[in-house]
């Protein structure tokens, strides 16, 4: 089976963030035994941030086996999240 791994770029201070939080809680709920969630905070892990390119904040990124699957900026509606993490788990 594929590694299938959702990281949540993040900010404390970034309102678009707290709107993408309750989606993200959706989906943990409906792939908790397929999918790994990290929560990433862009101001305290600037390696990580550069590692994937981040230059703006919510940034979403679904990673298959390592390698980068697809990448959202801004906040990203549960069906297209829930239709690529399905896609990235076959």
């Amino acid at each position: 089976m594929s590694k299938v791994v959702l990281i949540d770029f993040y900010a404390d201070w970034c309102g678009p963030c707290k709107m993408q939080d309750p989606i993200i809680n959706k989906l943990k709920g409906k792939f908790a035994n397929s999918v790994e969630f990290r929560k990433v905070d862009v101001d305290s892990n600037a390696s990580a941030s550069s590692k994937y390119g981040i230059h703006a904040v919510p940034t979403l990124v679904i990673e298959k086996n390592g390698a980068i699957f697809k990448k959202y900026v801004g906040v990203t509606r549960p069906d297209v999240l829930e239709k690529d993490l399905n896609e990235a788990l076959k």
